[in-house]
């Protein structure tokens, strides 16, 4: 068993730094609200520190889901960042979704100290950080990933190598972008049904079975039929995410004109007061007029 450190205690990593407690890795956690941390001892068997560096000491693996670059910068980096608390030889394995760009500058400083680095953003949202069943894309060196794949394993059914440093953030960039189209499409499809007076449930037990099929009409419609929207992962969230990846593609040159357009529709949420709704609440951008 590991001893391992878990900073950022929200919806993905109090689930996440839970399931490495259960499966016997002894775990230090740090959140910035301290609550949060003293809420998770009380669940788990492990214990808390009061800021990155004192978390991250002694520590074989340091996993880190926060919000954004700064946000990672701030408790990775400084007097008081995981980096300080890290022995030579220690692994830091960041599940935030953030810019191919941190993650290199991350991995070259990790790589100065003797550390190791892995950009490791995930798929699969809340209900697949409770249910340990996430998608894990990561970036880095081979040797670094071979030490952290069995430790990850306790909250992910899929883990991938993908390349080098920032790999793993441009492959999260590439679902968010497939995830954007897939639920406007399923917005627009169960928009029509309902208007052209078509039983939407039949409707989409019909065609799930066929070439539509994907897991956000699986998971979602039921909810979005029912005008259901305050769960799961956030527009804000994705907004942050979508962000990126159009940053990303002015600099690659990769086209993404229906991405930018979803971009749009959910700055329209976030203008209907749907900032902390779900991401399928795309539905009800085209319901506004009925």
């Amino acid at each position: 068993m590991a001893k391992v450190a878990f900073i950022g205690l929200g919806v993905m990593g109090y689930p996440m730094a839970g399931h490495l407690a259960r499966k016997g890795h002894q775990v230090t956690v740090y959140n910035r609200s301290p609550g949060k941390a003293e809420q998770w001892m009380g669940e788990y068997a492990g214990s808390s520190a009061p800021t990155p560096r004192e978390a991250a000491q002694g520590a074989e693996l340091v996993m880190c889901c926060v919000g954004n670059d700064d946000d990672l910068r701030s408790v990775i980096l400084g007097e008081q960042g995981a980096f300080a608390g890290m022995a030579p030889g220690a692994i830091l394995v960041d599940h935030t979704t953030a810019s191919a760009d941190v993650a290199r500058e991350l991995a070259a400083i990790a790589a100065e100290r003797g550390l190791g680095f892995l950009d490791a953003p995930v798929s699969g949202g809340q209900a697949g950080a409770v249910n340990g069943v996430l998608t894990v894309m990561v970036g880095g060196e081979q040797q670094a990933y071979a030490a952290a794949e069995p430790v990850i394993q306790c909250y992910a059914r899929m883990i991938r190598l993908m390349g080098p440093a920032g790999s793993g953030q441009l492959s999260k960039m590439v679902n968010q972008i497939c995830i954007a189209g897939l639920v406007q499409g399923l917005a627009e499809g169960l928009n029509f049904a309902q208007r052209a007076g078509l039983d939407a449930h039949a409707l989409v037990d019909v065609i799930s079975k066929g070439a539509a099929q994907s897991w956000q009409m699986e998971n979602r419609y039921k909810t979005m039929l029912a005008g259901e929207f305050d769960f799961g992962f956030a527009v804000d969230w994705m907004r942050k995410d979508l962000s990126i990846v159009l940053e990303e593609s002015r600099r690659n040159g990769a086209q993404l004109p229906v991405t930018a357009l979803v971009d749009q529709f959910y700055a329209d949420v976030q203008g209907m007061g749907g900032g902390r709704w779900d991401t399928s609440s795309l539905l009800a951008r085209l319901q506004r007029d009925r």
